[in-house]
């Protein structure tokens, strides 16, 4: 047991018990993203299908999408304790889930998508890139940081649906040259919109292809 452990309990980033960084009950409660799906976003549904009424009629710039669990009730509080509480603890929870659910991908590297510089200050850590590490090192596929986010953009929460695809369109650049094959790494898939800027840069900078891999994801 680490020393800090003895003054503050770790407690359960879901139910808030004293014990695991998560525990085991929580964890089987936990809505897991299988099939049926849609082949390309990743969103489950009563039957497989090429592409899905969410993303039917758009240009998604990645090969494909997948997420671990359904972004409901406890993977809710589970993200929240993890993003918003400090639990950087939680990254590590993270990556042994999506590496359960989530087949690896064949790719020559991981990136992820570039959080806001002035959040990532006030939490004291970046979410989407630590759990890019935790799952680079589980995959044993290198980590590139590939991604820059351009400051001032408005945050993805309280827009609405449309206003969050034009929020991000032009919210990223590129690093480099990219490799051919990515596996571009973010916690929470919502609309699509953020990975599809960030799949849309890697593109153009050399990728041939970006498969997308989140914790959880929306489900309408």
């Amino acid at each position: 047991m680490q020393l800090r452990n003895v003054f503050i309990p770790s407690r359960c980033g879901i139910c808030g018990r004293i014990g695991e960084p998560a525990c085991e009950g929580c964890l089987r409660c936990l809505v897991r993203c299988v099939p049926p799906w849609c082949e390309l976003c990743g969103a489950p549904g009563p039957w497989p299908v090429r592409c899905c009424a969410e993303c039917r009629g758009r240009r998604l710039a990645f090969g494909s999408a997948r997420a671990a669990f359904v972004y409901e009730a406890g993977a809710r509080a589970f993200v929240t304790s993890w993003k918003e509480r400090g639990r950087r603890d939680l990254a590590r929870v993270a990556a042994l889930l999506v590496t359960e659910v989530v087949a690896r991908p064949d790719v020559d590297a991981i990136s992820f998508v570039p959080g806001d510089r002035d959040r990532g200050l006030a939490r004291g850590h970046a979410p989407a890139a630590a759990l890019a590490a935790e799952v680079s090192a589980l995959w044993s596929i290198p980590l590139r940081d590939l991604l820059r986010r351009r400051p001032g953009v408005e945050r993805q929460r309280n827009l609405p649906r449309a206003e969050r695809r034009r929020n991000v369109s032009t919210a990223f650049t590129g690093r480099g040259p990219s490799p051919a094959r990515v596996c571009l790494v973010d916690d929470v898939y919502t609309t699509g919109s953020t990975v599809a800027a960030c799949a849309s840069v890697l593109r153009r900078e050399g990728a041939g292809r970006v498969d997308v891999v989140c914790l959880a994801r929306a489900v309408r």
